[in-house]
């Protein structure tokens, strides 16, 4: 099996004009291949003459970016558990409050059961009947 040839005969070129015909297939490759972000730092590097200053101000940026992104995000999630824990402590209160209100009721309700048992044998025994 023949290998496909990665070269392009091209009768009748200069060095010059395959230098070119190679760079423009590069550069259709970045752009099948880059995403739009990336492809807007080559376009600012092949304008800065190919140095990269640009490409490392975009980096910079986006490290920065990056970074308070990351910053607010941890801000946020504290805030958030520490309104989840608040919310526990009220809850937890709330259920102690209403438990010992339940204690104290049923404490009242078997006083009252006591003083019913207590009148209805006082009722049986002086001969009032129902």
């Amino acid at each position: 099996m023949e290998r496909p040839s990665l070269e392009f005969n091209l009768p009748d070129t200069h060095e010059e004009g395959k230098l070119y015909v190679v760079d423009s297939l590069n550069n259709l490759n970045k752009l099948n291949v880059c995403a739009d972000e990336s492809q807007r730092s080559l376009d600012e590097e092949e304008n800065t003459g190919g140095t990269g200053e640009s490409m490392a101000g975009n980096n910079t940026r986006n490290q920065h970016l990056l970074f308070i992104t990351f910053i607010l995000t941890l801000i946020i999630s504290l805030a958030l558990v520490s309104f989840v824990i608040f919310l526990i402590i009220q809850t937890k209160n709330e259920v102690d409050q209403i438990s010992s209100r339940l204690l104290s009721e049923k404490k009242n309700i078997e006083e009252l059961k006591k003083m019913n048992n207590i009148i209805l044998k006082h009722l049986n025994r002086s001969g009032i009947k129902e």
